[in-house]
């Protein structure tokens, strides 16, 4: 179901192998959210990048992780090389949410619709340092959609 395999992009073809459905940035993945009614998460990155290998090693590798993104989200892995226009439309969304400079891994939080609403760059496997653990962020921000959507969503 991890559709990076037919990808051309090294970045992308390191994460196939990853227990994550992920998909790729296309209209067909965004549809595939608004008819499942699923939030998408949107994890951009490159393979010069060292976070984004330490947080796929630790992160996207752990299949309790991988068994939450898969029920919950639509996951999307983009490589900011290969998608420009995407790392940038993402990266000032996170830059204007959180008034501090973007990074990657980028880890951005959209509404079944596309709409970003929360982002962050690295989230570690266990919580340090004054982070959540990614798997704390998956769960608050699934729990907090699905009781505030309409706070989220205003159409």
């Amino acid at each position: 179901m991890n559709e990076l395999n037919a990808s051309n992009s090294a970045y992308l073809k390191h994460h196939a192998q990853n227990p994550i459905h992920w998909k790729t940035w296309s209209d067909k993945t965004l549809e595939t959210a608004l008819i499942e009614n699923k939030l998408i998460i949107l994890s951009i990155g490159y393979s010069a990048c060292h976070w984004c290998h330490v947080m796929e090693k630790e992160t996207f590798s752990n299949h309790q992780i991988a068994s939450l993104m898969n029920e919950h989200f639509i996951s999307i892995k983009v490589d900011r090389e290969e998608r420009p226009d995407v790392d940038f439309i993402f990266q000032s969304s996170f830059q204007l949410f959180n008034q501090i400079g973007g990074g990657w891994p980028l880890t951005m939080f959209l509404d079944e619709n596309g709409v970003p609403f929360m982002g962050g760059t690295y989230f570690p496997k266990n919580s340090q340092n004054g982070l959540p653990s990614f798997k704390e962020v998956l769960q608050t921000v699934h729990n907090v959609y699905d009781e505030q959507k309409e706070n989220i969503i205003k159409k």
